[in-house]
């Protein structure tokens, strides 16, 4: 009786949102295919034999449900970057966080409702490195409402990525690096096979249209500078959240992110190269090989002659060691909200947060020799000096959370401040050695930090010089952020606050800390739930940049996260609801983890 109910419920909630809705159903198939690049066949795992993988397109307030089939030969979770899982976070997709992973020739069914967004969104693997080629794009459509920006002629994904020459199984992201950087899977003609040039993207346009360019920064290891020669865009949104349109010749994305942007197609016909170049850190810093890549933009034949032999216009790219050229993008982007949300201005929690590395020693002792290239230390990423390390489980700890929420034993809270205060941005720092190492010690845990529902949480993140100076691309699961404001150097209180922007913050679910520099954001907690903030950077992620943020239930049944089993239900009753299925329960729950 109890199913017969909830079925009720949700024949009901289905018939609702017929009438303004749609489900948006794909099969993903998850294989190990080899591709060859660079003169190179490697073993890679795409999505349905393609890299990147298939669109999945919506209007705001679809259902999605996706059929995840793992025919590769390495466990594998899909996360749905920056879609909110509003009363959801089973469906987050963080391997043994919110679910345990898709073991393979196992098959899992997502199904999530998105809501209250618009724009470009992603998805990919989460698991380590296989976002690298498991990854596409998400693009959420307007319902109704007042167009923000004039109508484009057509939009184009462009998706910027990284083409690893090694089996990534067995890379090591501390010591390994790719082979290229590729626009929409594809590595140009600045890399060649035996002198054959590697096809490149090609993005065919019409004299006088407008086209609205969707980015998506899928890379691994690098932010990435994009620029059209003889071309301007008009960014209109980043992070499926809009922003006053912003002119300019370059646009600085970092991996994780997305930014909407308009380019008129009003040059002389011709070619013009679309560049995509890494940035990183100057010296001391280690140096990684600097891999660009470049597609074309090509104007259609209007006046029946052939532009194919015409050499391309390269644009003029900045530095790559100009990493202010990043500071300033992200710096003049402001919101442009259709709801008009505004900045909470009480505050519930405080958190400085500072971002670097640091080291522990192997095999449990107390001391040991420290310092790059020790054979004695392990070099970890920290959040306030604290690397996150998952605890021995046997099922998700949503799961876990969810049954029982005061058995938290597993949790290492993360502190408001880290132990220790210094000169967080001294360049001394960044090269090894004495005064480096006596700061290096950190330690390992499940760093988790509880909230109330609802609480209004301020996060300062600080980027440290110890042992390296990169930026860090952050990211929040389960919520968006009010980015206050940035800096460089060391964030002081007592004035940089006074810098904040209350009237008007972009709204991101990835923010970039900038190198040597600060962030402070603010959010809400009001997704109950067990939500990943982590750095976006692979080798990041993987050494511990990581902690746990729990939203605790709230005091009512629209307030608190459903169980898991009335999820699939649900999930099972819609399914065969809308397409009419015979024995729809039975298989959706059959095949959630089989």
């Amino acid at each position: 009786m109890a199913v017969v109910a909830i079925a009720f419920v949700f024949f009901l909630s289905a018939m609702v949102l017929s009438v303004h809705a749609a489900v948006v159903e794909h099969t993903f198939i998850v294989s190990q295919v080899n591709m060859t690049h660079l003169c190179k066949e490697t073993p890679v795992i795409v999505v349905n034999g393609q890299l990147p993988g298939p669109a999945i397109e919506v209007t705001e307030g679809d259902s999605v449900v996706v059929h995840v089939i793992n025919k590769s030969p390495y466990n594998m979770t899909i996360h749905w970057h920056g879609v909110k899982q509003q009363l959801n976070c089973w469906a987050d997709g963080v391997p043994m966080v919110t679910q345990l992973p898709i073991l393979p020739n196992h098959n899992f069914t997502y199904q999530f409702v998105v809501s209250e967004q618009e724009g470009t969104l992603w998805w990919h693997a989460h698991v380590p490195l296989y976002r690298a080629t498991v990854h596409g794009v998400l693009i959420i459509r307007a319902r109704q409402g007042v167009p923000l920006f004039p109508k484009p002629h057509k939009e184009v994904p462009i998706i910027i990525g990284e083409w690893w020459g090694i089996q990534l199984a067995y890379a090591d992201t501390t010591s390994d690096y790719n082979s290229a950087s590729t626009i929409n899977g594809k590595l140009g003609d600045l890399y060649n096979c035996s002198g054959a040039m590697e096809e490149g993207y090609m993005m065919d346009v019409e004299p006088g249209k407008t086209y609205l360019l969707r980015i998506v920064n899928a890379a691994l290891l690098s932010e990435y500078y994009l620029k059209i020669a003889g071309h301007k865009f008009t960014v209109v949104a980043a992070d499926a959240n809009y922003v006053s349109p912003y002119t300019t010749d370059i646009i600085a994305i970092a991996p994780g992110q997305t930014v909407d942007a308009l380019v008129v197609a009003n040059a002389a016909p011709g070619r013009y190269y679309m560049v995509a170049m890494p940035n990183q850190p100057p010296k001391p810093d280690f140096q990684s090989p600097v891999l660009p890549t470049r597609g074309i933009m090509q104007y259609s034949n209007t006046e029946g002659r052939s532009l194919s032999s015409d050499v391309p216009m390269s644009p003029e790219m900045p530095d790559n060691h100009d990493t202010m050229v990043s500071f300033y993008f992200h710096g003049n982007l402001t919101s442009l909200h259709p709801r008009h949300l505004l900045v909470p201005e009480r505050l519930d929690e405080r958190m400085f947060i500072t971002l670097g590395l640091g080291s522990v020693c192997k095999h449990d002792r107390l001391s040991c020799k420290r310092g790059d290239g020790s054979n004695e230390s392990t070099i970890l990423a920290t959040m306030n000096n604290v690397s996150f390390h998952l605890p021995p489980v046997s099922t998700s700890l949503l799961e876990a959370y969810y049954n029982n929420p005061s058995n938290v034993d597993w949790l290492q809270e993360l502190p408001d401040m880290p132990p220790q205060v210094f000169d967080f941005t001294d360049h001394s720092l960044i090269p090894t050695g004495p005064k480096a190492e006596r700061l290096e010690p950190t330690s390992k845990a499940a760093l988790a930090r509880r909230f109330r529902y609802g609480d209004v949480v301020e996060v300062v993140f600080q980027s440290t010089s110890l042992m390296q100076s990169d930026s860090n691309p952050m990211h929040l699961h389960g919520h968006d952020m009010f980015v206050l404001a940035q800096g460089q150097g060391n964030y002081d209180m007592e004035k940089d606050v006074a810098r904040y922007n209350l009237v008007n913050p972009p709204v991101v679910n990835t923010v970039l800390v900038p190198r040597l520099g600060w962030v402070a954001v603010r959010f809400v907690a009001d997704n109950p739930g067990i939500w990943y903030m982590h750095c976006h950077y692979e080798f990041h992620l993987t050494m511990g940049m990581v902690a746990l943020f729990i939203v605790e239930h709230g005091p009512t049944v629209n307030t608190s996260l459903p169980s898991r089993l009335l999820d699939l239900i649900g999930t099972a009753n819609d399914h065969f609801l809308m397409h009419g299925q015979k024995n729809g329960i039975e298989r959706t729950l059959g095949c959630a983890v089989i």
